[in-house]
């Protein structure tokens, strides 16, 4: 199987208000997300890819024109964890990009979240 991932980045405030109060992710607070998406093929395309990086640019496109800079309680259907962001970046890409296998995203360097089918 090849693999390939490509990373991305954005700056996005939040609030899980859902949580008890004294719970600190319940407090305003904002982060430098990381999203990485990886693409799988048994296979390569006629050009050695399993897909074009270049291709990619949708996604960059998405993320800087709906998440960057934002307050991710006014752009998320969902709470904004880590989770439910690596589920929707997944299932947008994977409407595009049928390799599509798996979408991470850091909120800080210590910690990750992973949606893979």
């Amino acid at each position: 199987m090849f693999r390939i991932r490509k990373e991305f980045h954005f700056s996005a405030s939040h609030q899980l208000s859902h949580l008890p109060q004294d719970h600190q992710c319940a407090r305003l607070h904002g982060h430098n997300y990381i999203v990485v998406v990886e693409l799988a093929s048994p296979t390569l395309n006629g050009d050695g890819f399993v897909r074009d990086y270049h291709d990619l640019k949708l996604l960059k496109t998405y993320i800087d024109d709906t998440f960057d800079h934002r307050h991710l309680n006014d752009v998320m259907d969902a709470p904004s964890t880590a989770e439910n962001m690596a589920k929707h970046f997944y299932d947008w890409c994977a409407a595009r990009w049928p390799e599509c296998c798996a979408v991470l995203v850091s909120e800080t360097p210590k910690t990750w979240a992973e949606y893979r089918p």
